[in-house]
């Protein structure tokens, strides 16, 4: 379970997509970032762009504010594992959920496979989270409506008893009115 939490964390929402970046499945598949992008690129025809794709320095950039101190951990690795010379390799490459299951055909060592499985798995509880706000949502719409009903309600019990106070008070002025006529 720990494991899954530890995907989940590196699951990022990327042009509308969640998807996993090449150095976090590099650390989860225990190789290089270079290894792991030299497989995809011995196998590129099988990596499609709604597969995979490359940020753009734009996307890094406000990943990089997103995560803050957790990407400032990872910075030496990204160093390291992208070249400076060629800029847009510096770039790392984003994987949606099939580019993963795809990355199982390529990456055939026991722990990438034993991964896989984590990894999809977190996917699915990923899953699971985003469609429960849905459920809860619709569940505080109808509280919201039950709310009202009684903000209803309870503006008409007040109307009433302001209408009670004041015939009480009308009640009174008429008993303690001054009264005319012959006095004994």
């Amino acid at each position: 379970m720990q494991i899954i939490k530890s995907i989940q964390s590196s699951i990022h929402e990327i042009r509308g997509e969640r998807v996993i970046l090449d150095f976090d499945l590099a650390r989860l598949y225990e190789v290089e970032t270079r290894v792991l992008n030299q497989a995809v690129k011995r196998n590129i025809k099988r990596f499609p762009d709604d597969f995979m794709f490359q940020l753009t320095q734009q996307e890094l950039e406000s990943l990089k504010l997103q995560m803050g101190t957790q990407f400032k951990d990872m910075s030496s690795q990204i160093v390291m594992t992208y070249s400076t010379k060629r800029p847009n390799s510096a770039l790392p490459y984003a994987f949606t959920e099939q580019g993963i299951a795809m990355l199982s055909g390529v990456l055939k060592s026991e722990i990438a496979i034993n991964m896989n499985i984590a990894i999809m798995r977190a996917f699915v509880a990923v899953r699971k989270i985003f469609l429960q706000p849905h459920e809860d949502n619709e569940r505080l719409k109808e509280l919201k409506e039950r709310i009202e009903e009684h903000d209803i309600q309870l503006s008409q019990l007040y109307d009433a008893m302001d209408n009670l106070l004041d015939e009480k008070i009308a009640q009174k002025k008429w008993e303690n009115r001054e009264r005319i006529g012959f006095k004994k």
